[in-house]
């Protein structure tokens, strides 16, 4: 009679193979090599605006005055550096493209996922993917050239019939380079990127909820109101606020389509303003050194205020997380 010998027990451990600790350690270092960059970017800002942060105080962010005056030597003599005006222009810039862009983006990703033919569909996510990519002065030159008389346009139209909102009222006619005009342009660079998430994050919706909702004698838009919409919320809000970032870091078509005037300017339609990157890129070659520090600053002040835009951006996604009903 032969004895059956059990096999050994086969060791259990929690132990991750070399691959996995190899993985965990790129994705890790990946990780960590981002956040090491954006700290490196602001220690650089603020360490080259340290001195004119200091000088300046908080009036760097309160006033609209933007002056340097040197003597024969290049010495500096007297200056005045403010962002005021910019920043007002930074924030009502990128508002209105966000305004503008968000229902198209919304809208365009549904019909991508929901109506759409699969045929135009590819067409159509391949064109959207190479609008995303496409350089900003190019946006620039064609809204100079070819959308600056339509928004004129338009703009005129809007302060003849909503002329009675405070933004909205112009006491000289002065339609050219408006903010109104620079949130068009950006609006049209940032539909792209708006897009892309939301049409990706509509794609996640639950089949089973879709095919509840259409069983339950649903319509298709119904079902879209009732599962994909709630569901996709956070991310369209991730989508728009992202779309909001590049708005507000956008330089070279802001300053093609945009008078750069250091005055505060709340009203959309007046063609006074400007922000803060087409700020430096106007001052930055004829800038003494001295100046070049104010730039700096002016730069460090944005990243902490596209940092601050993200964090209100993940405080929104999480308290309006919601699921389709």
């Amino acid at each position: 009679m032969t004895t059956i010998v059990p096999p050994a027990p086969r060791e259990i451990t929690t132990e991750p193979r070399p691959s996995d600790k190899v993985f965990r350690g790129l994705v890790t270092a990946g990780g960590l090599s981002s956040l090491l960059i954006l700290g490196l970017i602001a220690v650089f800002l603020g360490y080259r605006g340290f001195e004119v942060l200091v000088q300046e105080g908080f009036g760097f962010i309160t006033n609209s005055d933007w002056s340097v005056t040197v003597d024969e030597n290049a010495n500096v003599i007297d200056s005045n550096f403010g962002l005021a005006a910019m920043l007002v222009g930074t924030i009502l810039c990128a508002l209105v493209a966000v305004v503008i862009a968000l229902p198209i983006s919304v809208f365009s990703a549904l019909f991508l996922n929901f109506y759409a033919p699969d045929r135009l569909k590819r067409f159509l996510i391949a064109i959207i993917d190479m609008m995303a990519a496409f350089p900003s002065i190019l946006f620039g030159i064609w809204g100079f050239l070819v959308l600056m008389p339509t928004a004129e346009y338009w703009a005129k139209l809007i302060h003849k019939y909503l002329g009675w909102i405070p933004i909205f009222d112009l006491q000289v006619p002065v339609y050219t380079r408006s903010p109104f005009v620079a949130g068009v342009v950006l609006a049209i660079m940032i539909i792209p990127i708006i897009t892309s998430v939301s049409r990706e994050v509509f794609s996640q919706a639950p089949l089973d909820r879709i095919q509840a909702a259409y069983a339950l004698g649903a319509t298709r838009w119904a079902m879209i109101k009732s599962v994909v919409i709630p569901h996709g919320r956070n991310g369209v809000i991730g989508g728009a606020m992202l779309g909001l970032g590049r708005a507000m870091g956008e330089t070279v078509a802001v300053f093609t389509v945009l008078n750069i005037v250091f005055q505060v300017n709340w009203q959309v339609l007046l063609g006074a303003g400007g922000n803060v990157a087409s700020l430096i890129i106007l001052k930055f070659g004829e800038a003494n050194p001295y100046e070049i520090k104010a730039l700096m600053a002016a730069g460090l002040i944005l990243f902490l205020l596209t940092l601050l835009v993200n964090a209100i951006a993940n405080v929104i996604v999480k308290t309006t997380g919601k699921s389709g009903r």
